[in-house]
């Protein structure tokens, strides 16, 4: 683990990385000024829970709001309680490129990585 992630798990809050940033400022390009990418935790998946990624044209009034290089994240308080201490990355290995979500509160997790138990 990076020191960069294991500062975000000592703080207890989301954040992200530096290359989750770029890919971020890459997508929202094409989208209206002011949009972020919105993520939330749903029930589903192989594991319990599933992270869902969508783009989001404007804030909810309790949203957490995660800013690194001018890009903004967005994680509503309910999905929030299951994301306490996590990193956002995004990766580009043999597999593909996605975003992940290194999680401190995840006790199992599925081979893609999207799906985890709490």
């Amino acid at each position: 683990m990076s020191q960069m992630i294991d500062q975000a798990y000592i703080d207890g809050r989301v954040s992200m990385t530096e290359r989750a940033a770029r890919r971020i400022h890459q997508v929202l390009k094409a989208e209206p000024v002011g949009s972020a990418l919105r993520i939330s935790v749903n029930g589903g998946g192989c594991s319990g829970f599933q992270y869902a990624f969508d783009i989001a044209h404007g804030r909810e009034a309790d949203d957490l709001v995660i800013e690194r290089d001018g890009v903004e994240v967005l994680v509503d308080p309910t999905s929030l309680e299951f994301m306490q201490g996590s990193v956002i990355d995004f990766v580009d290995d043999l597999i593909g490129q996605s975003f992940k979500i290194e999680n401190p509160n995840a006790t199992a997790s599925c081979g893609c990585g999207t799906s985890f138990s709490v």
